[in-house]
């Protein structure tokens, strides 16, 4: 079975990550958590601490389903920062696998796409600077184009994962986790 990454480097935003978690797994998503950054305990950008899953290295890219790229400052930079992150995302992106970022991640992390096509997205705003002419920048709070799913701020985590999990499994399923979760 194909599993799906969340990756989570020092500073990330936790309820975009741990609310993605969540709600995927809920879904019967097989999801890890992978830090970006030599250690697995990572910290997110209020001080709240996460041990992941496994460490990038640990990666085996070939399993890959969805690739997930929470934001948080400076998480999102650090994410960005990743020149093999960066590279896996590229091959997983030019394969037409998705890949799904929220908050600062889709300028900082997603924005480093070289995209066979001009991309719609989203971001949390004031980041929309950091997109070259390939990106066209939405206010919506989820934009899915193709494979690419893309969310504006926390308060858009839980609606961004359940968009992931209706990307990856379907509608019925994230009806069914949405409905278990009261929304």
């Amino acid at each position: 079975m194909k599993k799906t990454f969340l990756f989570l480097a020092e500073g990330f935003e936790e309820v975009e990550a741990i609310a993605v978690v969540d709600v995927l797994r809920r879904g019967g998503v097989e999801l890890q958590t992978v830090a970006v950054g030599g250690q697995r305990q990572v910290t997110g950008a209020h001080g709240v601490p996460v041990t992941a899953d496994l460490a990038l290295e640990e990666l085996t890219a070939e399993e890959a389903e969805c690739l997930i790229f929470p934001g948080g400052m400076p998480g999102a930079q650090n994410l960005g920062d990743s020149r093999a992150l960066l590279q896996l995302m590229q091959r997983h992106y030019d394969a037409g696998h998705c890949v799904a970022a929220i908050c600062a991640a889709p300028a900082l992390v997603l924005g480093q796409l070289q995209p066979a096509r001009r991309l719609r997205v989203t971001c949390y705003p004031g980041f929309e600077k950091y997109f070259s002419a390939d990106f066209d920048v939405s206010t919506d709070g989820v934009v899915v184009d193709g494979n690419v799913i893309t969310g504006k701020g926390p308060g858009f985590a839980v609606k961004f994962g359940l968009t992931i999990l209706k990307h990856l499994r379907s509608e019925e399923v994230a009806k069914e986790v949405a409905a278990g979760m009261l929304l």
